[in-house]
């Protein structure tokens, strides 16, 4: 029979040593954005009923959750996603907190990749949620705070906005059986132009040819004025609109070559609802910040508000950060504490007036000073403080 006692599980690692300081570095960069504009830390349970992940619209996938059940039997999973534990949070315990509520979080989430997908089965979400508030002012702050976001990962970043309600009226237009929207859907988002050319044979239409040039319609500015030909309605054509006075807004924040629109961006959470956005950095080949406007999700939990948020996968961002960096995160100690055979409560207390004066101290547990002082050389030590009897403390240099 097969052990695993010494493996992790598919889609899961350890991190070790640089990997954890820089995914703090990551995580204290995001605190530091979020807690400045005013927002406020929650923690969700990392177990959540089912039903949270099951409404009137089933958001997320049997199959893409871990599921386990509890001491009176019902039905749990490891949370897959942050947005709708806050949705509910926000519909139960805030529920008489006046709106707009601006939360933040730093929590992991954990989700049933496909096998060699090299996605992560478990990874941690920084992001922001605000709930209510008037929407233009609101879209604004998020995209804003996003960029910034993006920009405390990796300087070297793109963001890439759309609307999702554009994408939904034009294929509702096309009066498909669900199954056919979905995939229409999902080749939408995988840009596959063949495969959807197939999928809309003889289908015909104004929202037949908006939903083929959709994937097509990327770029800059100059990406409005081609998609206003395949804006058939005053609905879509307003849609386009807002998303341009989006656009417009970012590049006069300063974020101008930095901002794609991407009519095409269509998420497979359905919960969004108008703009959608995704960011990049250079050198990882998926998003690393994920968000758009949902405002329907609320009313699932009893509580009718807008909303708009987004999250970093602070791993995702933190692997950037080390691809990035000259010398290790992790500094040597200042100091080897090496206490003789008698003096280890010396030593201790020698550590303890060491750092009170601002060095860090390795207290080594050694048994005789040769073996401490090959630790310290190997591991770049360069001063040994030797306690002996009386406290007597001996320096030397390595």
């Amino acid at each position: 029979m097969k052990r695993y006692d010494l493996l992790t599980p598919e889609g899961t690692r350890d991190l070790l040593f640089d990997e954890c300081l820089a995914k703090r570095n990551i995580q204290e960069r995001l605190r530091k954005i979020f807690t400045a504009y005013g927002y406020s830390e929650v923690l969700t349970p990392g177990l959540e009923f089912f039903d949270v992940f099951n409404g009137k619209v089933h958001y997320f996938p049997q199959e893409t959750m871990y599921k386990l059940v509890d001491g009176k039997n019902r039905l749990m999973v490891l949370r897959p996603d942050n947005t709708m534990p806050i949705a509910r949070l926000a519909a139960t315990r805030l529920r008489a907190e006046a709106l707009p509520l601006k939360l933040y979080y730093n929590q992991s989430i954990f989700m049933v990749n496909p096998k060699n997908s090299g996605r992560d089965d478990e990874f941690t979400q920084s992001g922001i949620e605000i709930i209510g508030g008037e929407k233009t002012a609101a879209d604004y702050e998020a995209l804003s705070l996003a960029a910034q976001a993006l920009f405390a990962c990796d300087e070297d970043f793109r963001l890439e906005i759309g609307e999702s309600g554009i994408f939904r009226t034009v294929v509702d237009d096309l009066n498909l059986p669900e199954e056919q929207a979905e995939l229409i859907h999902s080749l939408i988002e995988s840009k596959n132009y063949p495969a959807l050319n197939e999928a809309l044979s003889g289908v015909k239409g104004d929202a037949a040819e908006a939903c083929r040039a959709l994937p097509s319609l990327f770029g800059e500015s100059e990406i409005f004025d081609v998609a206003c030909k395949y804006m058939y309605s005053p609905e879509l054509k307003e849609k386009l609109n807002y998303l341009h006075g989006i656009y417009e807004a970012l590049c006069s924040m300063g974020y101008s070559g930095k901002i794609r629109v991407d009519l095409g961006l269509a998420h497979k959470k359905n919960y969004y609802t108008g703009i959608l956005f995704r960011g990049y950095v250079e050198g990882y080949g998926q998003p690393v910040l994920s968000g758009g406007r949902y405002d329907t999700l609320l009313g699932d939990f009893g509580r009718n508000a807008a909303a708009v948020g987004f999250a970093v996968n602070v791993e995702a961002a933190a692997k950037v950060y080390l691809k990035r960096l000259e010398a290790p995160l992790m500094k040597p100690s200042d100091v080897l504490v090496y206490s003789e055979r008698g003096c280890e409560i010396s030593g201790l207390n020698h550590c303890r007036e060491l750092i009170a004066s601002g060095l860090t101290v390795f207290n080594s547990l050694c048994g005789t000073f040769d073996e401490a002082a090959a630790y310290a050389k190997d591991h770049g030590i360069h001063r040994i403080d030797v306690v002996g009897i009386n406290s007597e403390v001996t320096v030397k240099e390595v």
